[in-house]
C-alpha cells in the first residue's frame, strides 16, 4: 500500500508499497440521511473526492460490471466501545477479551440482518459471490448497482486516467440502515479485474560493497573527507539479532508461548530454507519443527502490476527480524493474494477470525491522501474486533518522512494513522563494541557523493533521500490515549480540535545502521541462490517492535496485551524508553557507505557517499514526544514492565 514503495533495494528501505487505498477513522463511517433521496440511508464516503463535477465524463455503460463489497455494521458502536475498554489500563474491562466465537455473535451481524442485506441486494438483480461475518461481496452490471444503492455510476478523469465512480453517495434502504456499514467497489481505482497468474522467480541480486563496521564506529574512514568537522565510520555491515536483542532490553526473554502473525502480499517460496539459513549463520536459535507457518490464498493475482517478487525480499525482512530478536516465538505468515485492499483485508481478517496471533506485524501502507472513508471503516471495524479478542496490530509509519518530497503534500501514511493500530517509527542506531547500546536519532537521511578528486563531499550534507514517516492526520481524531503527552502544536497542526499524530513508538529503521538478511536472489548468470544484504526501512522497525512486545507479552505470564497504545503511552516520560533525539551526541552524525554501481559486484564500479542521520525533511526528533519516534524506543526494563500489569 505505500504507492510504490516496495522494494527500494538499493539500501534506502524496505517498507513494502502498494496502490491500494487505506484508511483509519476513529470510529468507522458516520451514516447520514440524504434529503434528495427518500426512504433511503445515505453511506457517507462512499463517492471519492475527486469524482467532482468538473472531472465528470458521463455516465457508466450500464453494462459494464460492478464487483462490490457491503460490509456489515453489527453492533459498530457496542464494538468500537468495548474495543477502547478493554484496552484501557485504566478501565474495569481491561484485558477481558472475548473470543473471536464471542466477540461475532456479541457485535457481529445477525443472521437476521445478513438475511435481509443479501435479499436486498439480490431483488435489485446483484450475484451474492460470497458471504463472510464482515460482508457480503456481490457482481453485477452497472445498472442493477445503481438500483441498489441509489446512486448513479459515472467515469470520472482522476489524474491522466479514468475511472468509475458514484456521483453521489450510496445509500441503502432505511429499513437497512442499522444493518450495513459501507460499500466498497462502486469506484474502480485502482482496482482492476483478477486475473490467475504463477508467482515470479526471486528479485535480481542486491549486495553491499564494502568497507563496514562490524559495529558502530569499529571502522573509521580514515582516508574520506571529514564531515560535521570529524571523520565517520563507515556503515554497519547490518547488525544481527544479538545486536538488536542487547539495544532494546530483551534479557532472558525469547517470546516463548507468544504467536505473531505476520501479512504481506504474495508468499516467498524458499521462505524456510532462507529463515533457517540465516539463523543458523549468525546464532540465532534454530527454528523448531512447526514454527513458522503460512496461511496462504489458492490464487494469486496483480503479480506484475504489484511487483510480486519484489514482496520476498519484505516478507524475508519480516520474518527473519522477528525471530532474531524474538527466537522462541510461534511465527505464522499469512499471505494476501495481491497488494490490494480487498485481498489485505481478508489475511487481516483470517487472523482476527481464527485468532491466528495476538501480534501482528504489518509493513506496508499508503499515503492519506489516497484513503477513502469506506476502507477506512472496514479497516478499522477488522482493528476493533481485534482489540476485543486481545490482537495488537503494528504498523510501519512510513519511509518519506513528512512525504512532501515524494507527493509535494505534508501528510502521514495509512493504516498506520488508524487511532487502532500501533504506528511504529523509525531510527538510526548505534550499537557498540560489546553489543553496547550508545544512541539513536530519528531516521532521516541527507546523501552527498564523493567529488572526483576525493577530497570532499559534493554539495554536502546533499539531498533527502528518505526517513522515518510521522506527522498528523488531516481526518483522524486525537485519540484519548495521546492527550497530555503528544505536545498541542503537533495535535492541532490540522484541526484546532487535535487530531492523530503518528507514530506511537520506534525502532531502528535507518538502512545504513540497518539489519543484516539472507535470501535466496536470482544472479547475473540466472541462477539462484542464498546471499545476504543490509537492509532497513520501517518495515524493519515494525516486526522488531512486535517482537519486543511479544517478549512483553511472555513477561507477563502469556497474557495478551492486546492493542498496546494506551499502555505504552501510559508508560511515556520514564526510563522505560530511549528519549530519542536527532543530536544525541550533541552534534551532527554522519556514516560513509560505498555501494556497488550496479547494485552486486564492482565490475560496475563503486559509489561512495556520505549518509547524514536524524534529517528527517520537516520533522525532527526532540526531547519528550516527537513525530519521527513517539514516545521513543523501547530500554532495558520496558520489557521487564509489564510483569506488573
Amino acid at each position: 500500500m505505500r504507492s510504490n514503495r516496495a522494494i527500494a533495494r538499493a539500501g534506502v528501505s524496505m517498507a513494502a508499497t502498494l496502490p491500494m487505498l487505506a484508511g483509519a477513522l476513529a470510529l468507522g463511517i458516520p451514516a447520514a440521511h440524504a434529503a434528495d433521496n427518500p426512504g433511503r440511508n445515505a453511506l457517507a464516503g462512499t463517492k471519492p473526492v475527486w469524482a467532482t463535477a468538473k472531472a465528470d465524463k458521463g455516465a457508466t455503460s450500464n453494462r459494464a460490471q460492478v464487483n462490490a463489497r457491503v460490509y456489515l455494521a453489527g453492533d459498530s458502536a457496542g464494538l468500537a466501545a468495548y474495543a477502547k475498554a478493554v484496552a484501557d489500563p485504566s478501565s474495569p474491562a481491561y484485558g477481558k477479551y472475548l473470543s473471536a466465537k464471542q466477540a461475532q455473535a456479541r457485535f457481529g451481524a445477525t443472521k437476521a440482518q445478513v438475511a435481509a442485506v443479501k435479499s436486498w441486494l439480490k431483488s435489485a438483480g446483484l450475484k451474492v459471490t460470497s458471504v463472510t461475518p464482515h460482508y457480503i461481496a456481490v457482481s453485477g452490471d452497472v445498472a442493477a448497482a445503481e438500483k441498489a444503492f441509489g446512486t448513479q455510476l459515472h467515469n470520472f478523469a482522476k489524474g491522466s486516467k479514468t475511472y468509475r465512480a458514484p456521483a453521489r453517495s450510496a445509500s441503502v434502504p432505511a429499513a437497512l440502515k442499522s444493518a450495513v456499514l459501507t460499500v466498497t467497489g462502486l469506484d474502480n481505482a485502482p482496482h482492476k479485474a483478477n486475473h490467475k497468474d504463477q508467482l515470479p522467480p526471486p528479485d535480481a541480486v542486491f549486495k553491499n560493497s564494502g568497507p563496514f563496521s562490524s559495529y558502530y564506529g569499529s571502522n573509521v574512514a580514515s582516508t574520506l573527507p571529514s564531515a560535521y568537522g570529524s571523520k565517520i565510520p563507515y556503515a554497519v555491515k547490518g547488525y544481527t539479532g544479538k545486536q538488536l536483542r542487547s539495544a532494546y532490553g530483551a534479557g532472558k526473554y525469547t517470546g516463548k508461548g507468544v504467536r505473531i502473525a505476520i501479512t504481506d502480499a504474495y508468499a516467498s517460496p524458499t521462505i524456510a530454507f532462507d529463515a533457517g539459513t540465516y539463523a543458523r549463520k549468525h546464532g540465532d536459535a534454530a527454528w523448531k519443527t512447526g514454527q513458522l507457518h503460512q496461511v496462504l490464498p489458492k490464487n494469486y493475482t496483480k503479480t506484475k502490476e504489484c511487483g510480486a517478487a519484489g514482496w520476498y525480499g519484505e516478507e524475508t525482512l519480516d520474518v527473519e527480524a522477528v525471530h532474531a530478536v524474538a527466537p522462541a516465538a510461534d511465527v505464522t505468515y499469512v499471505g494476501a493474494a495481491s497488494c490490494y485492499d480487498d485481498d489485505l483485508l481478508d489475511s487481516l481478517s483470517k487472523i482476527v477470525d481464527n485468532h491466528l496471533a495476538d501480534i501482528v506485524s504489518n509493513s506496508w501502507g499508503d499515503i492519506e491522501a489516497n484513503q477513502t472513508p469506506d476502507l477506512a471503516a472496514a479497516y478499522d471495524q477488522v482493528f476493533q474486533f481485534g482489540a476485543v479478542q486481545g490482537i495488537g496490530f503494528y504498523f510501519s509509519s512510513g519511509d518519506n518522512g513528512d512525504e512532501v518530497a515524494n507527493t509535494g503534500t505534508k501528510q502521514v501514511d495509512t493504516p498506520a494513522n488508524s487511532a487502532w493500530v500501533t504506528a511504529v517509527g523509525g531510527t538510526s542506531l548505534a550499537v557498540g563494541k560489546g553489543d553496547k547500546y550508545l544512541w539513536e536519532t530519528g531516521w532521516g537521511t541527507e546523501k552527498a557523493t564523493l567529488s572526483a578528486d576525493g577530497k570532499s563531499w559534493t554539495g554536502f550534507p546533499g539531498a533527502y533521500t528518505s526517513g522515518a514517516g510521522g506527522g498528523t492526520s488531516k481526518t483522524v481524531p486525537q485519540p484519548y490515549y495521546q492527550k497530555n503527552v503528544v505536545p498541542k502544536a503537533l495535535a492541532t497542526a490540522n484541526n484546532a480540535a487535535g487530531n492523530r499524530v503518528v507514530p506511537d513508538i520506534a525502532a531502528i529503521a535507518d538502512p545504513n545502521t540497518g539489519f543484516k538478511v539472507g535470501q535466496t536472489q536470482t544472479f547475473p548468470d540466472g541462477t539462484q541462490r542464498y546471499s545476504e544484504y543490509r537492509i532497513g526501512g520501517t518495515s524493519l522497525a515494525a516486526p522488531v517492535i512486535a517482537a519486543v512486545q511479544a517478549l512483553a507479552q511472555e513477561a507477563r505470564g502469556g497474557k495478551a496485551i492486546g492493542f498496546a497504545n494506551p499502555t505504552i503511552y501510559a508508560k511515556y516520560g520514564s526510563k522505560l524508553y530511549h528519549d530519542v533525539v536527532d543530536k544525541p551526541t550533541g552534534k551532527d552524525l554522519a556514516v560513509a557507505r560505498v555501494d556497488f554501481v550496479n547494485g552486486y559486484d564492482a565490475t560496475g564500479g563503486l559509489s561512495v557517499s556520505v549518509r547524514s542521520l536524524g534529517k528527517d525533511a520537516s520533522l525532527t526528533a526532540v526531547k519528550g514526544y516527537d513525530d519521527v519516534t513517539g514516545v521513543g524506543s523501547p530500554a532495558p526494563g520496558y520489557v521487564d514492565s509489564y510483569r506488573r500489569h
